[in-house]
């Protein structure tokens, strides 16, 4: 017999992100993004492998990568506007984890599920946020899949890649909520 837990399927069933740029401080300290960390490490790892690690990017880190980005953005030949966007998500941030994919050698885990679950660590990451009481936005962005970017900026191993920058802070307004998949379009029933 199931044992319900009501609320966490009510909270799951009206979700929603926070855009980032309505994010503003104050963002958690360590004590109060410690817990967040923990439920999101809690993702199922395949094997114990944890094939994912945390950065947490407090305001120094991150205006020291707004300027990395905009090195990297210029050095790129990207457009103006498209080298401002990239630096606007880490000078305009207050807190960001950046949640690092870092596959393991395994016989048994097949890479793929690895990476599918550090993208399970962000919407565990983000929920998390979102049910302390936090706004939270998933984002990634040109900056975070460069090479140099990360490797530089975050000290990323070559076989590691950034799976989601999830921004954390207080929320200025609740956005309305947008139209949600239609349910009976994305579903197949087999009962043989």
């Amino acid at each position: 017999m199931p044992n319900p837990d009501p609320a966490a399927l009510d909270f799951l069933l009206r979700r929603r992100s926070r855009p980032a740029k309505t994010l503003t401080a104050p963002a958690p300290d360590r004590a109060a993004l410690e817990p967040i960390l923990t439920a999101a490490a809690r993702t199922p790892d395949h094997g114990k492998l944890e094939p994912w690690r945390f950065i947490v990017l407090e305001k120094p880190a991150l205006s020291r990568l707004a300027a990395l980005a905009r090195e990297r953005g210029e050095a790129l030949g990207f457009a103006p506007e498209q080298v401002d966007k990239g630096v606007a998500q880490y000078a305009d941030a207050d807190l960001v984890v950046a949640v690092v994919a870092s596959p393991q050698p395994s016989p048994k885990i097949p890479e793929i599920e690895q990476i599918l679950s550090a993208g399970a660590v962000c919407l565990a990451l983000l929920n998390a946020a979102l049910a302390a009481g936090w706004g939270a936005n998933w984002l990634t962005g040109w900056a975070s899949q460069d090479r140099d970017f990360v490797q530089n900026g975050l000290g990323l191993a070559p076989h590691e890649f950034i799976a989601g920058m999830i921004h954390i802070g207080t929320e200025t307004n609740a956005p309305p909520d947008r139209p949600r998949p239609d349910l009976s379009r994305i579903t197949t029933w087999m009962s043989e």
